[in-house]
């Protein structure tokens, strides 16, 4: 890999990881000792995640980690829905092919039926769920709203998969898994049927699921640990 790229990966883990925390100044030449890479590189990583807003630039010079505040996480979820909605309403005027899609999801079926779900399928269901979502946006051929969706989904705990291991400690986390595979299977349902208004309102409605797990990650400090990128988020208080 590129400088510039081994630069972009380490920093986004040492800031997800919590090892750089919110507030943390970041200069170039504090990175620089940092990753032991040369000022360009890590000059363009900083840049990079400015853009991705894990970082924001400070008047005076240099960057600091953000921090978000709970409704700051909600506002992200909620835009994420707005544009895979936009996605599914694409999908279904255009008359997609949902078949390989709802293969997927048949998997998807196998994991919620077995009567204990362990972490090995919790992982699996978090890599089929991701490829189900970026199977969607795939079905929409609009390069420009990947784009902006992809942009939108670079803050971790604003992708479709970003609560799904803390949920993984609830007791109602079989209930959650069924209502979004229900909602997989009715947005498939709505692409092969081209009714765009119908898929929308579906997607919109289930990225609400993921609002949902928010308020319930935040309530439980164990469930919080497991989502990437919780260091970032404001607790709330009473």
């Amino acid at each position: 890999m590129s400088q510039t790229v081994t630069a972009l990966l380490r920093l986004r883990e040492l800031i997800l990881s919590g090892e750089l925390p919110a507030g943390q100044r970041l200069s170039e030449l504090s990175v620089v000792e940092r990753l032991k890479v040369s000022r360009t590189p890590v000059r363009a990583a900083l840049s990079k995640l400015e853009e991705e807003g894990l970082v924001e630039a400070l008047p005076f010079g240099g960057y600091a980690v953000r921090a978000f505040t709970a409704s700051e996480v909600d506002e992200a979820i909620e835009l994420r829905g707005v544009l895979e909605g936009l996605v599914a309403r694409l999908a279904a005027e255009k008359g997609a092919d949902t078949t390989a899609l709802s293969r997927l999801l048949d998997e998807i079926d196998a994991i919620i039926a077995a009567p204990v779900v362990g972490p090995d399928g919790f992982a699996r269901y978090v890599e089929l769920n991701e490829a189900f979502h970026a199977g969607l946006v795939a079905l929409a051929e609009s390069p420009p709203v990947a784009h902006q969706l992809a942009r939108a989904m670079a803050l971790p705990f604003a992708s479709p998969s970003g609560f799904v291991m803390a949920q993984a400690l609830r007791p109602e986390a079989r209930t959650i898994f069924v209502v979004a595979q229900d909602q997989h299977r009715s947005v498939l349902d709505a692409i092969a049927r081209r009714e765009g208004g119908r898929a929308e309102a579906i997607m919109r409605e289930h990225a609400r699921l993921a609002r949902r797990n928010l308020d319930l990650a935040l309530q439980d400090q164990d469930a919080l640990r497991q989502v990437r990128g919780a260091a970032l988020i404001e607790r709330r208080t009473a």
